[in-house]
């Protein structure tokens, strides 16, 4: 007799954001869009504050099993004060940190089946003295692994772009690639494809830094110089890997059909063409961790935040993904 998965574990992300609104209005239209159990971790007065609907207070993922049906399942957080939507606070950061760090232990014991992060604003973050560039570190961090080998992944029905750089100036960007790290981000979105997409023979593209892909040094020598030889290594383990290929015919229908993951040498390459075809459905994967971990490609827009204005898709795809994810997990372990 197989047993279910654990429920997700939902952090509420800043709870002046939009993350209590879209997840509450996950779970009121929970089966049109084909959720499994999940568990918000958070203030309960976040959610009342945005959302008149039911909660069911739980202290362990499993109980959302039986509440699921009459509740949102909520393992209760409680902030030292109440915050205002759309007003971010420091109190309100440590809540959504400490939400964070729970939804991440419950994952690592196995209690949750996987972790989906509501949007954080890393200013207030930084503000109680938050050290990591973003939820993806300081996830890396607690799971015990490097930053440098995990990988962003932004996945979409027909698109998925890992990015080597992220936060960067553009003209920060060809002094921050090496090698290794195009190594690095590439092994890893590989695996990731194994491990967390059932793809047992993964394929992936590998972009160019300049116009052309350098046209043959004309145009720049990253291409010769870092992105080829990192490519010899990937390919020499085994690895499906081509390129590099100019970024500005990688990405249509054709081309789209050759690979099932394009690394991308910044932030930009990456995140406009998967945002261009799947605005309302590209989740962000960390690719590399023990556990499972998405979240919906979006902000805390605390402009709309309170105004019943937040659209629930994307969060809604996020914990699609992250069951998904979890699920091929088992299944090729």
């Amino acid at each position: 007799m197989s047993v279910s998965p654990p429920p997700l574990a939902v952090s509420l992300g800043d709870p002046a954001g939009i993350g209590p609104e879209v997840i509450s209005k996950c779970w009121d239209n929970r089966d049109a869009f084909g959720l499994p159990p999940f568990v918000a971790i958070g203030d309960p007065r976040s959610l009342a504050a945005v959302w008149d609907g039911p909660i069911e207070i739980v202290d362990e993922p499993r109980q959302a099993d039986n509440a699921f049906d009459y509740g949102l399942p909520l393992i209760q957080l409680n902030a030292p004060s109440a915050d205002t939507p759309g007003h971010p606070s420091v109190a309100g950061a440590h809540c959504s940190l400490d939400s964070l760090e729970l939804a991440v232990g419950l994952a690592r014991s196995g209690s949750a089946a996987a972790v989906v992060t509501g949007p954080v604003a890393k200013e207030q973050l930084y503000a109680i003295g938050f050290q990591h560039p973003g939820q993806t570190e300081f996830v890396a961090e607690r799971c015990g692994i490097s930053p440098g080998n995990v990988a962003m992944m932004l996945a979409g029905p027909t698109l998925r772009t890992v990015p080597v750089t992220t936060h960067l100036p553009l003209e920060e960007v060809a002094k921050a690639l090496s090698s290794a790290l195009i190594e690095s981000r590439g092994r890893a979105a590989l695996r990731g494809l194994q491990r967390n997409f059932g793809i047992p023979e993964p394929r992936l593209a590998i972009a160019g830094l300049n116009p052309h892909a350098g046209e043959g040094g004309m145009l720049g020598r990253e291409e010769i110089e870092l992105i080829e030889p990192a490519i010899a290594a990937l390919a020499s383990e085994g690895w499906l890997v081509t390129g590099p290929h100019p970024a500005d015919t990688m990405f249509h229908d054709r081309a789209r059909a050759n690979y099932d993951a394009a690394l991308c040498m910044y932030h930009d390459q990456a995140l406009i063409p998967i945002k261009a075809l799947h605005f309302e459905e590209a989740v962000n994967v960390t690719l590399g961790l023990p556990i499972v971990r998405t979240a919906p490609d979006h902000g805390t827009a605390f402009d709309i935040a309170g105004q019943d204005r937040a659209d629930p898709r994307p969060m809604a795809a996020a914990m699609r993904m992250a069951a998904a994810n979890a699920r091929y997990r088992v299944e090729t372990a």
